[in-house]
């Protein structure tokens, strides 16, 4: 499913209860100086995350810190993040100018512990190469280094490095439990480009060996994923974000069953290999 941009008045674009991707929720929320936004999940644990501006965070009315650390767009510093529990009272305090924030959470039914990961806590990976087409960052947010720390939730941004190329490929799936082979994971894309002007294309193939389908992304569109393979491509001359939101439904760790016919190309890309081992 994609949604194009628009001001959701800080709606959810999915919400507690959707039918799309049941296990997700997602919203963006904007706020001037000042401005407060509270929310509660009662059956979703949470991360709040900037995508620019410096926030405050308050859960149960204890106050965890400010996080954010950047001010143009998403290429403008090192994102940081939050743990929200579920069934939690989560208070966003805006303190710079404006800010803009994603909120991803996950089902999930236990009533954890809350926390920030700052910049110097993130777990970044880069793989690929120019000759593949492939090189990109994948900055972890909530990643495997906190698997004691959060339920089924995983959240992270991806960087194209440099202009063009591709994501998510080989082609992957993720929408059957059959361990140990495959997990089911919903999945929801939020995307930028740079230059804005920027756009890309996300290709959908519900069954293998039968066609697929594509939507042309643009700056701000989100992307709802809860079947088949879906690989992305950036068109030359730009550069291409998206925030990333990972729910499993039986089980954290993510198990991905790639495409046969492409699967080879898992031994010509650089690095991949340790990529996919930090989902799990």
């Amino acid at each position: 499913m994609h949604i194009p941009y628009s001001d959701n008045k800080n709606q959810a674009l999915f919400g507690e209860t959707n039918k799309t991707v049941p296990l997700v929720y997602f919203n963006i929320i904007n706020l001037k100086k000042g401005e407060s936004y509270e929310y509660q999940l009662s059956k979703h644990e949470s991360s709040v995350v900037p995508a620019t501006g410096i926030v405050e965070i308050t859960v149960e009315d204890n106050k965890l810190g400010q996080i954010g650390k950047r001010t143009t767009d998403v290429w403008d510093g090192e994102p940081e993040g939050s743990y929200i529990p579920t069934n939690s009272k989560c208070k966003i305090t805006c303190l710079s100018d404006s800010s803009e924030c994603f909120i991803a959470g996950g089902i999930y039914e236990k009533k954890l512990e809350p926390f920030l990961v700052l910049k110097e806590e993130l777990d970044v990976v880069q793989y690929g190469s120019d000759d593949t087409k492939t090189h990109r960052k994948i900055k972890h947010i909530l990643g495997a280094k906190h698997h004691d720390q959060v339920g089924r939730l995983l959240v992270n941004e991806l960087y194209t490095v440099g202009a063009g190329g591709w994501s998510g490929f080989p082609p992957h799936k993720h929408d059957t439990d059959d361990l140990p082979q495959e997990t089911r994971h919903d999945e929801v894309y939020n995307y930028r480009f740079k230059p804005g002007h920027g756009f890309g294309v996300q290709i959908m193939q519900s069954e293998d060996e039968k066609e697929g389908h594509g939507y042309q992304l643009f700056n701000g569109s989100t992307i709802a994923i809860n079947k088949g393979y879906h690989p992305c491509v950036v068109a030359p001359g730009y550069e291409m974000y998206y925030f990333t939101i990972l729910v499993g439904l039986s089980q954290r760790s993510l198990i991905q069953s790639f495409q046969k016919t492409h699967a080879y190309q898992l031994e010509t890309i650089p690095g991949i290999k340790d990529m996919i081992a930090k989902y799990k």
